[in-house]
């Protein structure tokens, strides 16, 4: 319940900025029940998910920090569409915490 995810570059002491992130939850692996995006700085919508209207950033050591604005779901997913370092989305860890479930 109420997810925030903590995205860790794997090249944390270049500049980087990756390209098209967006950060989505929902309650079935499939992610179509209750989507939820987080994050979305796809503006050119090349995910098909949604021109997104979060900014860019410069990624560092810290990572970045998705608030989960209260969301109860149950899976998180990731994309992204490379950086300015290379093409590839190289993410070293991806951390979600979160409030145990209550029935």
């Amino acid at each position: 319940m109420a997810p925030d995810v903590l995205l860790r570059p794997m090249y944390e002491f270049i500049n980087t900025v990756y390209h098209d992130v967006v950060v989505q939850t929902a309650d079935d692996p499939d992610m179509i029940r209750h989507v939820v995006t987080l994050f979305n700085n796809d503006i050119a919508n090349d995910h098909g998910l949604g021109a997104g209207n979060d900014y860019q950033y410069i990624e560092t050591a810290q990572g970045k920090l998705v608030d989960g604005k209260g969301t109860k779901a149950r899976y998180v997913r990731l994309y992204s569409n490379g950086s300015t370092l290379n093409g590839g989305n190289d993410y070293q860890e991806v951390e979600v915490w979160a409030l145990p479930a209550t029935k």
